[in-house]
Formats: C-alpha cells, structure tokens, sequence
C-alpha cells in the first residue's frame, strides 16, 4: 500500500512538473505585449520560448548521472531553487538578451527538478503502487498546455507578462519547503560511473539540433533550407550518438533498456501520443480565434474542458488498469484521440456550444488515460537496478515528443493550405485546419498500431489481482 510519505512526494513533483510545463507554453500567448516591452518584434519572442525547451532537451539526459553523482535530495533541491530565482530573473529582465539568459537558466532547473523527482516516486515503490503514483504526477503535463492560453491571456490582459514568471515564485518557495522536510538525505550510490563525456557532446548536441528545427519550422513564412539542414544535422548526430552508447560499457543513456517490450512500447508509442496530445490544444484556440473570430478568453475557457475531461478520469484510471489491462485501455485512449482529433477538423462556427464541449471533454479523458498508462507500463517490467536508465530516456523521450507537438501541428496546418487546394470545390477558411487535424488524427494511428500489438498481458506487473470471489453456498445457484 502507499504511505502518506509516497503521495506527498508524489503531489510535489506533480507540482514541480505543473511549473515546469506550463512554462513551456505559457510565453507564446503574450508574444505581442512582450514584444512590444521589450522593444523588440513579436516573432523574436519565439527565441524566449526556443530557449527553454533546447535547454530542456539538451540536460535532461544528464539527470541520471547527477543524480548518482550527487544524490535526489541534493540535485532536486537545488533544482527548483534554480528554476525559481530563473524564474525571478525573468520578469525583472529588460532586454531579449537578459530573458533568453534567464529562460536557459530556467530550463536548466526544470531538466532536472522532473526527471529526478519522478525517479524519486518509482525507484523505491512497490510495483502495484506505481499506477497511482505516477496518475499523481502525469496530470500536471495534461493540465499546463491546456489552461496556459486562458491563464496567459488573462494574466497579460488584467496584469502585465511579468506575471507569468512571477506567479512561480510562491509555488517554488512552497515546493523548496516541503521538499527540504519531505525528502530524505541519500548518499551518492556506491557504484557511480565516470561521466560519459562523448555521451553527453553526441546526445546534447543532436538534441539541441532537433529542438532547433523545430524551431525554424514553427516559423511562419521562414525558408526551409536551414531546417532542412539543422534537421540532417540532428539526424546524424542522434545516429552518432546512437552507436556510441550501445558500445559504451557505462553509457550517458542505456539504451539497452528499451530491450524490455513494455518499455520500449512506451518510448515509441508513447512519443506518437504524447505528439498529438501536445498539438491538439495548440491548434485548437488558433481555429477558435483566427476561423470563428472568438475572443482569446471564450476559446481559452472552451480549451479549458479538455481538462474537465482529464481530471474526470483521473480517479478511475487505476480502478481501470487494474480490471481491464493496459492494452484494452491503450486501445481505447488512442482511439479516443484519434475519434476527437478528426472530429475537430469538421467543427465550424455553427457549430453547437454544447457538441464542442463534448468533444474537448471526450478528448481530454483519452489523453489522460492513455498517457498515465504509457507512463506506468515504461515502468512495468524494468528491474530496479536499471530504473534510472529507463526514467532518463523515457524523460528524454517525453519532452523531444512533446516539443515536436507543436511543430507537427504548425507543419500540418501548413499543409493544409496546398493539399485544400487539391479538394474539389473553394476551400474556406478552415479547411486548412480540417486537413491539419485529420494529419494528426493519421499520427495517432501509429501509436494505435503498437498498442495493437501489445501482449494482452503486457504490463500485469503492475497490477493487483482482482479479489477472488467467495465460493458459492452448497445447492445456490
């Protein structure tokens, strides 16, 4: 059973993980007040956002090793208090050279105040404890994306942008508090391993490169050529990087692990889920605004029911592993997200309130099912000597794919344009955004293929047997 003692760790880093995310997101609805602050273009704001998520990207494979070089309490601790005075340094910046320098240094706490604080929840627990743990810290990732336009837009119509940042400082100061009480001192472990220095050039490298061409062609109007040649550039990296640490006896990321089906279940069909679930709730307002001509309050409020659904849900899921299997509920949460995401693109202004709802409600009880269950089977079978290596690559994964959300969804509405062309008839407004949302309706079906062929008995590990049931009275029917 899980003690007090597990959950409160839980709830914290689900809290760490709600800042950590909702500062990805958050900047990009205040790009034009910012701009404007900052004496710069709107579009140069993009550099605030690209600057935290390369960071993000580019240590978050180096967790692990600190984390056996220095111990969880110590690199977590010192984690959110970087992220929180980064945090403070960012809304008293005032140049785009002193907010960028404040967003890597942001960037840097949040790479390890996650990763090391959900290595913190799984190491030690039980397996049939880990469901509802890790359904304590996967709500965070759904919840941040989603309220981060309404939140932003309130926060910079009624306050100014500082707040964004700002906002981030009683939530550091709380979390560094119960941390410091919560979180048992560890000694370094016993066996800790020379920094694979190659490792880290190889693997920070490539994916700096890759978070970088994401950035280029999220740009509207931008040439593809640098694109092209960042994305060639990170390809070859990765693959360089790749070889190195299957040679490697004491690799920066053990790749190895992903010999573990469930786990390797989890990487890659988890990162196709993760990459719909992340560019769904940012096309959503642009076709709400730009298409319907709502306010960005009203389609950030309407936004907001993908999270009814993810926390109506959210009490039930371990109900449900534990009666149903992962692979009938991954089934299910890909289709459901797949179902919602084509039925976004036939959504117009005429249509009803009530059915838009529905739909953004369905929506989010999908992706919380499906991403608590991709986030518990990573850890299903993977001993726990190795649940380090699985948490860093399994992180790593994470937010590549969840970075590469919203460039899937600014690639597939681009698109759009050319292919609508190719439709009989005069493509209107939103058609552009009807053949986005069926592009990524198709990305999905990738993640329903590998759950397709998932064992129906992948993952029981982690799962309690169902009660026997009393024998029936002699004679009863």
């Amino acid at each position: 059973m899980i003690d007090t003692k597990q959950r409160n760790t839980a709830l914290l880093v689900a809290g760490c993980f709600f800042m950590e995310n909702l500062d990805g997101t958050i900047v990009s609805t205040a790009a034009e007040s910012m701009g404007e602050s900052l004496g710069v273009a709107p579009t140069a704001i993009g550099l605030v956002v690209t600057a935290y998520l390369v960071t993000l990207a580019v240590l978050i494979p180096l967790s692990g090793w600190l984390t056996a070089r220095f111990g969880p309490r110590r690199v977590f601790l010192t984690a959110i208090a970087v992220f929180s005075l980064a945090s403070l340094g960012c809304a008293l910046s005032s140049s785009l050279g002193e907010l960028v320098a404040m967003r890597v240094l942001q960037g840097a706490g949040g790479a390890m105040m996650v990763p090391v604080g959900r290595l913190m929840v799984v190491a030690r627990a039980a397996k049939p404890d880990i469901p509802r743990l890790v359904s304590y810290v996967v709500w965070p990732a759904l919840v941040a994306p989603v309220i981060a336009p309404l939140l932003g837009g309130l926060l910079t119509t009624y306050a100014s942008w500082h707040w964004m940042f700002l906002v981030n400082l009683p939530l550091g100061a709380a979390a560094f508090g119960i941390a410091w009480r919560l979180i048992d001192a560890a000694p370094p472990g016993p066996d800790v391993p020379r920094l694979d220095l190659w490792g880290v050039l190889l693997t920070s490298t490539g994916l700096g490169a890759l978070t970088w061409t994401a950035h280029l062609l999220s740009g509207a109007g931008e040439p593809w050529q640098p694109a092209a040649a960042t994305g060639a550039l990170a390809v070859l990296l990765l693959a360089v990087a790749a070889w190195h640490l299957l040679r490697t006896d004491r690799p920066l990321i053990d790749l190895r692990t992903l010999k573990v089906t469930t786990f390797r279940a989890s990487v890659s069909g988890g990162s196709l889920f993760w990459i719909v679930v992340a560019a769904v709730p940012f096309l959503l307002p642009l076709l709400f605004q730009e298409v319907f001509g709502w306010s960005a309050v009203r389609s950030g409020a309407v936004v907001l029911f993908v999270f009814v659904g993810n926390i109506g849900i959210k009490p039930a899921t371990t109900y449900l592993l534990n009666r149903f299997g992962f692979r009938p509920l991954l089934l299910a949460a890909t289709l459901g997200v797949g179902a919602t995401t084509a039925v976004c693109a036939f959504l117009t202004a005429a249509t009803p309130l009530a059915l838009i709802v529905v739909v953004t409600v369905v929506s989010g009880a999908a992706r919380s099912l499906g991403l608590t269950c991709y986030q518990v089977i990573a850890f299903a079978d993977v001993p726990h000597e190795r649940m380090r290596d699985a948490n860093t690559l399994q992180s790593t994964a994470q937010q590549a794919a969840a970075g590469l959300g919203v460039v899937a969804a600014t690639v597939a509405l681009r698109a759009g344009g050319p292919l609508g062309d190719l439709l009989p008839g005069t493509p209107s407004a939103g058609t552009a955004y009807g053949i986005a949302f069926c592009l990524l309706a198709l990305v999905s079906l990738g993640a329903l293929a590998g759950a397709v062929r998932l064992h129906p008995t992948a993952g029981d590990a982690v799962r309690r047997p169902a009660p026997a049931r009393e024998p029936a009275p002699a004679g009863g029917r």
